[in-house]
């Protein structure tokens, strides 16, 4: 059964960090491409990053140079952390394998403004 569980959210100020975790099982994590999605409210799901294997990173223009995704293949957890926080990252976070189709509760990010 695959379980996502993601932790780390919050209120942060804009300019703030936070880390976000996400343990995942039911499925094989070590060999799979693994992302962080996000959907703020009235918009679509979006994806932010992914994380290869091998660790090779792709990341959405838009938090390029702010958002780092690592994982830990021992422990099957993702993470993202995020800095230099702006309003528009205001969303909820989910975690996935690529092409997952069952989702966790996500971790909900606000940044005022």
């Amino acid at each position: 059964q695959v379980q996502l569980v993601e932790s780390g959210g919050g209120l942060v100020q804009a300019g703030g960090s936070l880390r976000l975790s996400c343990a995942a099982s039911g499925r094989p994590f070590g060999i799979n491409t693994m992302a962080w999605y996000r959907q703020a409210p009235g918009k679509q799901r979006e994806l932010v990053a992914t994380i290869l294997s091998g660790g090779y990173t792709t990341y959405v223009d838009s938090v390029k140079g702010r958002f780092t995704i690592s994982r830990d293949n021992a422990t099957n957890t993702v993470y993202l952390q995020m800095n230099s926080l702006k309003p528009e990252d205001t969303a909820d976070y989910y975690c996935n394998w690529i092409g997952g189709s069952c989702w966790g509760q996500g971790a909900q990010v606000t940044v005022p403004s």
